[in-house]
């Protein structure tokens, strides 16, 4: 009874309501913006011996569908399938984007005005430019509901092999957006099992080799330290597309990210083993706002592929970076004596002048005035006062740079100085006068790091004063021909005054702003050589080396670590780059006592320099330093523009040795470390030699020795002796070591 009585009233009430209050409610209406269909097709990005192929379907989704060797027509892979997720619309996609059906890593992610994430790219365009020896090609993709644009730039090198990839985004839009992650690129890769070799370290004990077979899931190598990116990781890294690796055999793929800052390098295998790479600027703290009609560009990725192992792979990287990747790459730069070790804050103009004579008269090329050099009210006498007052230390050298530097000129040798224009120590004239200018959180502690904060080069302002630094140094005399460029620490509680409240601008504008200083130093001083030292091997990377000559390898002088520090760095840098000093004994890092010859061999393998004093030697080391230093100038454009092989890993046995070979394949140098006790019979061991013509023949002579450790020193063998079992010098004892020249008869 109840019941009935309140539908009843319902009823009424319906009866008598007003008729809008009656009407059905407005159906929802989900209108989509129509993608134009057009023809598919394959775009292929070629090089001499490799193939990059990017499929593009009739909606304009754009897919990687293979990298490696030549497979012939590209229109061959029109209609391939690439995996499982073609079939829904996703695959193996060139650019994932967080939007669409694409679930996994992406290499854009957008937080547009209204809070959406979603973006979905098509293909608009391409177009294909040559110049010279390096083609390139331009993807132009548009998500039609935002109208963002994204453009993938591929700049192929035919000769080297090696493909650089870059992105840039535009926000077509009319609201401003945020990049929450825009990576420089991504690649799929269908190999099934991959191995990683990547990179680890810290300070003195830089680019250590460790191997990660690659398990389904995500894998990432990043760094977060803003101005040491490489100190700990570096942003590189070989990929043996097997379960093995192989210096000589097998598919190999090298990757070197060109940024200077933090990164992130991530590697995606997927349920059907294939594997994703997304590589690009860390993401971390770092969400970019992009105003309308404004273009963000990445740094680019550097790839190559080699069907010869490892070595092949580095060996495609070494000849881009000579002739592309690193300033002056093709030039032969000077031996030289470095006060540092030799002298550190202690000295004198006469101690200056001392250690270059004894450098004249040794044969080296030139002398750089390391750190101690400036600062009057707050005297730099040690790591705790002066950073940031770059005026000279007349009390110190009252005669001025000037008169050092021409006095070395007079000698025959070139001259370098030190310089850490990024840094300030709190103890000085520039943090009294501007504070503002230092990296700092409002309200909190600067920290220190060596006694130092880090100036804020995100601020314009402050990259005049770090170019002015550059610049007033090399006022300081005509004859300055190299400087030497640290950077010693770390970002640690980030903050900008200049930014305001658009803090997330920071670590990437600190690196722009770096890039700023240095493109005005180079527009200015392009012939004076820039080394890049940061702390040793803390920018090691193809960003900086745009700019600079040479990196310091590792603050750890060491030659007993310097084997793996240099054999890690090799795989993917040229040994043009590496500067590796003689140092004394015990070693001041480590307390290693070695042989000046072992340290000799090591160093020479790089750019050979001396960081010691002189008159510290006996006459019989001078001896040995003199022969030794005479023979590297005799083969050390080999080291500097010859192909690298590598015949022995320090992380596979008890030796390491490297070979590099003239273009020609008419001279070598070989260099091989004995790194354990060797209690053997034979009393030899054999070394395969790689790079040589098997026909030729090439006489074999060991350096800086008077009795050899080979049978055959002196004699000429053919290549395919060498190569085939019959180099087998007799190396026993703990780090000793031998070079060998070969020279074609």
């Amino acid at each position: 009874m109840k019941r009935s009585i309140l539908l009843l009233l319902l009823a009424t009430v319906i009866a008598i309501a007003p008729a809008w209050a009656r009407k059905a409610p407005k159906k929802f209406v989900h209108e989509t913006v129509a993608i134009p269909e057009i023809s598919p097709k394959v775009i292929a990005v070629e090089t001499d011996h490799t193939q990059l192929l990017l499929q593009v379907d009739k909606k304009g989704s754009v897919r990687t569908v293979h990298y490696g060797a030549p497979t012939g027509e590209a229109a061959q892979f029109v209609s391939f399938r690439s995996g499982y997720g073609s079939l829904y619309g996703s695959g193996p996609m060139t650019y994932p984007t967080v939007g669409g059906r694409f679930i996994g890593q992406p290499a854009l992610q957008v937080k547009y005005a209204d809070g959406t994430h979603n973006t979905e790219l098509y293909y608009v365009s391409h177009e294909t430019v040559s110049r010279g020896g390096a083609v390139t090609t331009t993807l132009h993709l548009k998500d039609y509901v935002t109208a963002l644009e994204v453009s993938l730039v591929y700049e192929a090198f035919r000769a080297e092999d090696v493909i650089l990839m870059h992105s840039e985004v535009v926000n077509g839009g009319k609201k401003a957006v945020e990049l929450l992650d825009v990576a420089s690129a991504s690649l799929n890769l269908d190999a099934g099992d991959y191995l990683l070799t990547h990179f680890y370290g810290d300070w003195a004990m830089e680019m250590q080799v460790e191997r990660t077979p690659l398990t389904h899931g995500v894998k990432v190598i990043e760094s977060r330290r803003g101005t040491q990116g490489t100190q700990n990781t570096n942003p590189s890294f070989l990929l043996s597309c097997g379960k093995s690796f192989s210096e000589t055999e097998g598919e190999v793929i090298g990757g070197a990210l060109a940024w200077s800052g933090n990164y992130r390098l991530s590697f995606e295998k997927n349920h059907t083993d294939r594997l994703n790479i997304v590589t690009g600027i860390s993401p971390f703290a770092s969400a970019y706002p992009l105003a309308p009609g404004a273009r963000f560009t990445t740094p680019q990725m550097i790839y190559t592929w080699s069907a010869e192992g490892a070595g092949g792979a580095s060996r495609n990287l070494h000849r881009w970076a000579r002739k592309q990747g690193v300033y002056g790459g093709s030039q032969v730069n000077p031996t030289l004596l470095n006060s540092w070790e030799g002298a550190y804050f202690d000295f004198t103009t006469e101690t200056l002048l001392r250690m270059i004579d004894d450098a004249a008269s040794m044969g080296l090329e030139m002398f750089v005035l390391d750190d101690g050099w400036f600062a009057m009210d707050h005297p730099r006498n040690n790591d705790k006062a002066g950073l940031g007052d770059w005026e000279l230390n007349t009390n110190k050298l009252p005669e001025g740079i000037d008169y050092i530097a021409s006095y070395a000129h007079s000698k025959g040798l070139k001259f370098g100085i030190w310089i850490e224009p990024e840094m300030v120590n709190p103890d000085s004239n520039l943090a009294e006068a501007h504070p503002e200018w230092v990296v700092q959180a409002p309200g909190r502690e600067i920290y220190q790091t060596r006694n130092q904060w880090l100036l804020d080069l995100s601020n314009p302002a402050v990259q005049d004063f770090v170019f002015g630094v550059f610049d007033r140094t090399m006022q300081l005399s005509a004859n300055i021909d190299y400087i030497k460029w640290d950077s010693n620490r770390e970002v640690s509680s980030f903050g900008s005054t200049f930014l305001g409240e658009e803090q997330d601008r920071f670590y990437i504008e600190y690196v722009q702003g770096l890039y700023n200083v240095l493109q005005r130093v180079r527009a200015k001083y392009p012939d004076t050589i820039v080394q890049c030292c940061s702390s040793g091997g803390s920018r090691v990377d193809y960003g900086a080396l745009k700019y600079f000559n040479e990196v310091w390898t590792s603050d750890n002088t060491d030659a007993i670590s310097r084997v793996r520090i240099q054999y890690g760095t090799s795989l993917i840098y040229p040994a043009s780059v590496m500067g590796s000093h003689v140092s004394a004994v015990p070693n001041h890092q480590t307390g290693n006592v070695v042989s000046l010859k072992f340290r000799f061999d090591i160093a020479s393998a790089g750019r050979l320099g001396m960081e010691l004093q002189p008159k510290n030697l006996t006459a019989e080391e001078r001896a040995l330093a003199d022969r030794c230093i005479t023979s590297y100038k005799g083969y050390r454009d080999l080291v500097f523009t010859g192909d690298l092989y590598r015949l022995a890993s320090p992380y596979e046995g008890d030796y390491y040795a490297l070979m590099y070979v003239s273009p020609d394949k008419r001279r070598a140098v070989v260099f091989a470390y004995c790194l354990r006790y060797q209690n053997r019979g034979v009393g030899t061991h054999t070394f395969r030699l790689q790079g040589l013509d098997p026909a030729r023949k090439y006489k074999v002579k060991e350096q800086n020795v008077d009795k050899s450790c080979w049978w055959g020193d002196g004699k000429a063998f053919t290549g395919a002796f060498l190569a085939g079992g019959g180099f087998n010098p007799a190396l026993l004892k703990t780090n000793t070591s031998a070079v060998f020249l070969l020279e074609a008869e």
